[in-house]
């Protein structure tokens, strides 16, 4: 069974070690200071009670930023990245979001992708943002029309 549930500062623990065993962003230090900004949400997708999917957004106003969207690579490719972005986009029109940003690595070719499938659209790039030396690109969707 799917399920997604907001997680708080109570679950940085299981944060961190769905982190550390995926793409490594976030120090321990890191997540727990996330938890403690302000307008900052975070959902975990569950699959029965396995932790396997988290995703971070940070609400100012009328927009939304992703911070950080993972599934672990166990359960990558079998939709639960695609159940988890609509369960996000669905939270977002609750909140009145009017545009929801993000910015991706430049060589993350299979996450452009997947926004790409979502009509995220790109709208700049930040020239080599990366400690790799690639660039971000920054991508919008835009939710809802005023």
């Amino acid at each position: 069974m799917i399920s997604v549930k907001q997680i708080n500062k109570e679950d940085i623990d299981l944060c961190y070690e769905l982190d550390s065993n995926t793409i490594s962003l976030w120090s321990k230090n890191q997540w727990i200071n996330e938890f403690k900004k302000e307008g900052i949400k975070v959902f975990g997708l569950l699959h029965s009670d396995l932790m396997i999917g988290i995703c971070v957004f940070h609400v100012v106003l009328d927009e939304a930023q992703i911070n950080y969207f993972v599934v672990d690579q166990k359960f990558r490719k079998r939709g639960f990245g695609t159940f988890l972005m609509r369960y996000l986009i669905k939270e977002c029109e609750k909140l009145n979001i009017n545009k929801l940003l993000l910015e991706v690595s430049q060589s993350n070719v299979i996450a452009q992708r997947f926004y790409n499938s979502f009509d995220f659209s790109t709208v700049g790039i930040r020239k080599n943002f990366y400690k790799d030396g690639s660039s971000g690109i920054l991508k919008e969707k835009k939710l809802t029309t005023k």
